[in-house]
């Protein structure tokens, strides 16, 4: 029920990161990963890591945010590979200030990162999925699509977006046989991260107080949810956001 073994996953912003760790877990279960992402060098190792789990891997140049450069890939891919069976939309950033200093800019940066990529990336892999006879698609929301944020409006408001557009395009293609769910992570140990503990004094304790399973994520962590939900085993299950979060948002 979660093998994977003959279908091709692409993973946006795979290189490194949540990303990396759904790729890897995707490989492990049999799909050949394609890792989608603008950082050559970044990219090109995260290819040599899926290699050696057995997956023919290989990158291909994105950016998320531009349509002609999302066609572009997503096509490139079907005719390497000669299908396309799961997409993970998992490209993201953020803006970590208040509403009343956040540019225009920055807000739209966000915004089109984080949600219209998945829109367009989605749109873009949807006729090869169709021609398949079906697919899976994993958007990767946050624990933010959920709660707000003080210091991150941007993020908060385009991850809650992409739950409502998961929803509406699981029923938009439930006939072409794709489902559509999303993942919603809590607080992981990545990059992005990183930058939040700088930020916020006293962020990594409060968090692990909060999470029940008493510590932060590990990219490994997210990756059984990404197999499930790529896999013959969630045929069933669409339009659904499920958070991986340890039980952070569990907690009153």
């Amino acid at each position: 029920m979660f093998d994977l073994g003959g279908k091709v996953a692409l993973v946006t912003g795979g290189n490194g990161g949540l990303g990396l760790g759904m790729a890897q877990g995707l490989a492990r279960a049999g799909a050949r990963v394609v890792i989608a992402a603008r950082n050559p060098e970044k990219s090109a190792a995260a290819v040599e890591t899926l290699k050696a789990l057995g997956s023919d891997s290989f990158a291909v140049a994105i950016d998320v945010a531009d349509e002609a450069s999302v066609r572009q890939a997503v096509d490139a891919v079907a005719a390497r590979c000669g299908r396309l069976d799961i997409l993970v939309n998992n490209a993201g950033t953020t803006v970590r200030k208040p509403v009343d200093q956040l540019t225009l800019d920055e807000w739209n940066l966000v915004l089109q990162t984080n949600l219209t990529s998945a829109f367009l990336v989605s749109r873009a892999a949807h006729p090869h999925m169709q021609r398949a006879g079906g697919g899976k698609i994993v958007n990767v929301g946050s624990m933010m699509s959920i709660f707000g944020a003080a210091y991150s409006p941007a993020y908060a408001a385009s991850k809650a977006g992409v739950v409502q557009l998961t929803k509406s395009t699981a029923l938009s293609w439930a006939a072409d046989n794709i489902q559509v769910n999303a993942i919603l992570p809590g607080w992981f140990q990545t990059e992005m991260t990183d930058g939040a503990r700088a930020q916020v004094a006293g962020l990594y304790e409060r968090v692990v107080a909060r999470t029940a399973a008493g510590r932060w994520g590990r990219p490994a962590d997210i990756a059984g949810t990404a197999v499930f939900l790529a896999s013959p085993a969630a045929d069933y299950v669409t339009g659904v956001a499920i958070p991986v979060d340890g039980g952070y948002s569990t907690m009153g």
